[in-house]
């Protein structure tokens, strides 16, 4: 079959299919965390003791007596057995951005050789996987293999199900016979722990006495595309690196701007109601969905949550965002840029702190000058974003988010903090030692009678910054759709504990010399502007001429490549600060960096070795054949004595042959092993990989504009981004 045959089955499968039946949805309160043991379920199944513990646990981090965990695990085992549950699983969250799961079965036999089933405290509490065969930056060796998981009662279990059947899952964190962290989930409460503690001094000197636990809160709005799988099955690329390594533009793609909440195709919507009906009973608070920017890109966003349960819940969106994508004939992709010359995907990481007794201590209110335990932990996160800029790019650093960071697309690579104007005026103030009344924003009046007058927000908000404060929380915008929210969280919380631990210091001393709170305050905030007030910009963050400011003028770094982005985790600040804090020993951070500099290499590499596959077995064959084709049409013309116009053949055949020596350069290239360091490896592949892979695209692409769309052997940008 050729190219093209191939390309016309899939559109008439795709055009001619039936629609997929989903059920009903049932009403919000009968599907609503059905499949979750959380505190109402709990309270139903447990003891009042054995529920008062747990509470304790799950509300508050306090220690869980094993009794209690034999309790629970009991009735957690008679819970999921009545929903039809024969397996469990923990499930783990290793280096890798993507979910682990190991499964057991309740099944044991006892000594009349009958089965009945069985789940202790102990089961509960530990699983073992095995810990060398993760990525773990040496700290597992083949020969060294164990690894436990242990479950975290703070984040609630719940019953995936299957068509072949359901499994109670139960989030855990992953750690090495020796003790160390190999997944996401152990710095993670580490970092809240610390940020806590941090906290705690702050609001205490402040006068506070009634602190409950502080704990930061997420909600992350994960973009993706959708493709048809008829379309991606025939594309080695989408299915093995989630991008298109070729691919020549279409000729209508975002300009117009009429895909960005516009309607939702039927298909695509009942897509995401069933995405969603699944998440309710799971007690993810899905919230918004609409068309994205770019054709093919959609975006879902649930409702704020602790940063632990949101962390888990984002990484169980992803999952059933994939598995429902195939039930409806998608694919669902990740990819930070699936498809060159159009948007590609983020995960905006919207993140706050807060407790039960103060509040969202990011929430300014309506007088933020006046809000002094808020202008301490927002200026903490000035300072933090300022010391820690190169860390933070580190923890969104990939081979996928390096082709959208920088772009006019998304926040630059520079760090820097967007807090609005009337923000911004306060800390300016404050810089110059003076505290005055805050602008407000005033009223929203069209001068139309039919349409309500309403509160305008006091500050605008800047798309261009990649880490702005957008009314009651900060939203990170540079992590990549394929991220794991955990890096950037356990940096947050960790600089935040950092500057937080400065502050009290500061603040101690002053008010051991100041009677007057207020002063004291602006006094300990005016010496953190002054030493980081260059990472507060409220302009455009494309411009070059903020670009070359921020380098120049203010000392911020420029850091375009994940080969130069890693590197920050081998400088002292930074490991000072995660020995500090105890959210990463040395040995854990430079796991880290050794785990993710070879992840960026593999990717890489496996999309080069893919490149020089699909050029050589599809793109060159299907070339010549065309060539063939000219050939033979020219030579019936001139049997005719007519003269056929050679142009379009010179152009093919040009092209053809520059590709194929460009594929024998990346060939040659790959070959290369000498490396003296981990970085200089990276700095190849950013630097020699790419470049040459690019110099292969561009005639590949140049050839698609020129071959009998007959003969084309790959799915095409506006068949896979506009036929749904």
């Amino acid at each position: 079959m050729s190219g093209n045959e191939s390309r016309l089955q899939a559109i008439y499968q795709i055009t001619n299919r039936e629609a997929t039946q989903v059920d009903k949805p049932a009403s919000l309160k009968d599907t609503w965390a059905c499949d979750v043991f959380n505190l109402a379920t709990m309270e139903e199944s447990l003891s009042k003791n054995a529920f008062k513990e747990m509470k304790k646990t799950v509300q508050n981090g306090a220690s869980l007596d094993p009794a209690t965990a034999d309790i629970v695990a009991a009735a957690m085992k008679e819970w999921a057995v009545g929903k039809g549950v024969k397996f469990y699983s923990h499930v783990f969250y290793p280096l890798t951005n993507v979910t682990a799961e190991k499964h057991d079965g309740f099944i044991i036999t006892d000594s009349s050789g009958n089965a009945i089933t069985e789940f202790t405290g102990s089961l509960l509490i530990k699983g073992e996987p095995d810990g060398s065969s993760f990525p773990n930056g040496s700290i597992r060796m083949t020969n060294a293999a164990r690894g436990y998981t242990a479950w975290d009662p703070t984040s609630p279990v719940y019953i995936k199900h299957t068509e072949n059947g359901s499994t109670l899952m139960i989030p855990s964190v992953f750690m090495s016979w020796t003790g160390e962290a190999l997944d996401k989930k152990i710095p993670l409460l580490r970092s809240n722990d610390a940020m806590n503690k941090a906290g705690n001094k702050v609001l205490s000197l402040m006068g506070e006495d009634d602190i409950a636990p502080l704990n930061s809160s997420c909600g992350a709005e994960q973009e993706y595309f959708l493709v048809d799988s008829n379309f991606a099955n025939s594309r080695p690329d989408l299915l093995l690196a989630g991008r298109t390594l070729f691919g020549a533009p279409s000729a209508k793609g975002q300009e117009f701007d009429d895909h960005y909440f516009g309607a939702i195709s039927e298909r695509v919507q009942v897509y995401m109601q069933d995405v969603e009906d699944q998440l309710y009973k799971l007690g993810i608070p899905a919230k918004t969905h609409h068309n994205e920017v770019a054709p093919g890109q959609f975006e879902i966003a649930p409702y704020f949550e602790a940063a632990n349960v949101a962390a888990d819940h984002q990484q169980l969106l992803m999952t059933t965002l994939k598995s429902t994508a195939k039930k409806h004939g998608f694919i669902c992709l990740f990819h930070e840029k699936p498809f060159a010359g159009i948007n590609g995907s983020g995960k905006h990481v919207n993140w706050s702190v807060g407790n039960s007794t103060q509040g969202n201590l990011l929430d300014p209110g309506e007088t933020p000058h006046d809000n002094l335990n808020f202008l301490l932990f927002c200026g903490a996160v000035i300072r933090g974003v300022h010391k820690f800029g190169p860390l933070l790019r580190s923890v969104v650093a990939s081979a996928g988010n390096d082709h959208r960071l920088g772009a006019n697309e998304a926040p630059p690579a520079i760090l820097s903090v967007y807090l609005g104007s009337q923000l911004e005026k306060v800390f300016e103030d404050i810089k110059d030692g003076k505290l005055t009344a805050s602008d407000v924003g005033g009223e929203m009046d069209l001068g139309l009678s039919q349409i309500l007058n309403f509160e305008r927000d006091p500050g605008d908000r800047n798309r261009t910054s990649p880490f702005a404060f957008t009314g009651n929380r900060f939203e990170f915008r540079a992590v990549g759709s394929a991220h794991s929210v955990s890096g950037p969280l356990i940096v947050m919380n960790t600089m935040l504990a950092d500057s937080l631990e400065w502050i009290a210091e500061k603040l101690e001393t002053q008010l051991a010399k100041e009677s007057d709170q207020t002063k004291a305050v602006v006094s300990v905030l005016q010496e953190l502007m002054e030493a980081h007030g260059q990472a507060v910009f409220g302009g455009d963050g494309y411009s070059s001429e903020w670009h070359k400011a921020a380098v120049e003028e203010r000392g911020l770094k420029n850091i375009p490549t994940t080969a130069d982005a890693l590197p920050a985790f081998e400088e002292d600040s930074v490991k000072e600060l995660f020995a500090s804090t105890g959210v990463l020993s040395p040995i854990e951070l430079a796991s880290r960096y050794e785990v993710y500099a070879e992840q960026y290499v593999l990717s890489i590499e496996v999309e080069a070795k893919l490149m020089i596959d699909m050029a050589k077995t599809s793109i060159y064959p299907a070339a010549t054949r065309y060539l063939s084709d000219l050939s033979m049409a020219s030579a019936g013309l001139t049997e005719m004595g007519l003269e056929l116009d050679n142009s379009v053949a010179a152009s093919v055949a040009a092209e053809t042959n520059a590709m194929m020596v460009a594929v024998v350069k990346l060939a040659t290239a790959m070959e290369k092993e000498d490396f003296a360091s981990t970085e200089e490896h990276m700095q190849y592949c950013a630097n020699e990989l790419l470049s040459l892979m690019e110099e292969v695209r561009s005639h590949a692409d140049a050839l698609e504009t020129e071959v009998a769309d007959e003969l084309w052997p790959l799915a095409k940008y506006h068949e896979m981004l506009f036929i749904k």
